[in-house]
């Protein structure tokens, strides 16, 4: 591709819907984020357009999801929630019953859902949904904030059109919903980076959980020890991703962009910068392959609005060196107290953080590579 035609989906709709205030997942990010890449002139020009969401249909999100779990969903908030309504996750302590939570949930899987049908047609090679990535939903089951798996949906369709979908997850949480959706499957190739599961949500996630059946090699695992930072975080990707790319050989890449693996999550304990998160774009775009890219997790809302709004830039060819005087926050050295535009400042490793965070990540490399790589012809 020598010019992307990149979308950019965003509609005020989401901006009438609340999570409760008490839910650490914030239905304002999306908003903010499309407040900055407007100002910064890359919603139009060179490419690029913005397009409003349809809502799923519900026929679209049986593929995924049961009939009788989105009926309960939606029976439940509209105030008649039951056992049957809590064993699915509905009204647990991370998937509170709102007003809102199947309509936002709908919008946001239609989001996606549209950027893959877009991609299908080859109208776009790129695009971005800031209000998906819900990727820990499952079948019949809420988990994480998430109601509906707009990611897992969008990867089936997309497999349905005889695509070989590479899946992309870089949430501090592993994106369980979408690789169990996809444990047997071989047309879907699924990488989740994420914080080890002894330390974080959903406990799952281990170097060892390959898939298996015809599955077996296409599930790759990468958990990350506490006080991960930039260059330790690049070499586990470089080291995995490409080679496993290579042998692939995708259609398509969905990147699910949940950005708390910022320093300073107040939910995560990993240290990144946002500058990670634009060479990891800059990557995927080597490959010269369609991307849909959603959001995700990323509870610092100002530092997650700063690391979508650049990883926005960088999908859709921005030139993000003239924005460095933009005053949004900024992380540095686990604070938020600079003024340093889009890109962050370097994070400052201690010494013992990286004697303790390189062996294991270089240990979990040769893990992958003697799991999954031969499966592969590496």
């Amino acid at each position: 591709m020598t010019k992307r035609k990149s979308i950019f989906i965003y509609s005020k709709q989401f901006e009438e819907y609340r999570y409760p205030p008490e839910c650490p997942f914030d239905v304002s990010r999306p908003g903010k984020v499309h407040e900055v890449v407007n100002s910064m002139g890359l919603l139009a020009g060179s490419g690029r357009s913005e397009v409003a969401p349809k809502p799923a249909e519900k026929k679209v999100l049986e593929k995924f999801h049961t009939a009788r779990y989105l009926d309960v969903l939606k029976a439940a908030c509209e105030g008649h929630w039951d056992t049957e309504a809590l064993r699915m996750g509905i009204g647990s302590p991370d998937c509170p019953i709102f007003r809102d939570m199947y309509d936002y949930s709908v919008l946001a899987c239609g989001g996606t859902l549209d950027a893959a049908n877009l991609i299908l047609s080859g109208s776009v090679d790129a695009a971005f949904n800031p209000s998906g990535g819900l990727h820990h939903a499952g079948p019949e089951r809420a988990s994480g904030f998430c109601y509906m798996n707009d990611v897992a949906l969008a990867s089936l369709v997309l497999a349905e059109a005889g695509k070989k979908v590479l899946y992309i997850d870089v949430d501090v949480h592993q994106g369980d919903g979408v690789l169990n959706a996809f444990y047997e499957r071989p047309d879907v190739l699924t990488i989740s980076f994420h914080e080890s599961p002894w330390s974080l949500f959903p406990g799952t996630g281990f170097e060892d959980e390959i898939g298996k059946g015809q599955g077996k090699g296409y599930c790759v695992n990468v958990p990350l020890p506490i006080g991960t930072y930039d260059q330790a975080y690049m070499k586990a990707f470089k080291s995995i991703v490409p080679p496993l790319a290579g042998a692939f050989s995708p259609d398509v890449i969905v990147f699910e962009f949940g950005a708390d693996a910022l320093v300073g999550d107040p939910l995560a304990h990993l240290c990144l910068t946002n500058n990670t998160y634009a060479d990891i774009i800059e990557i995927l775009l080597s490959f010269n392959k369609p991307i849909l890219m959603t959001g995700g997790g990323g509870y610092n809302v100002e530092n997650t609005v700063r690391a979508w709004a650049l990883g926005w830039s960088v999908l859709c060819g921005g030139d993000t060196s003239h924005y460095m005087s933009l005053g949004i926050g900024g992380v540095m050295l686990e604070s938020t107290d600079w003024q340093g535009g889009l890109r962050d400042r370097e994070f400052v490793k201690r010494e013992q953080q990286a004697g303790m965070v390189l062996p294991a990540i270089e240990a979990t490399i040769e893990t992958i590579k003697a799991n999954v790589f031969s499966i592969h012809g590496l």
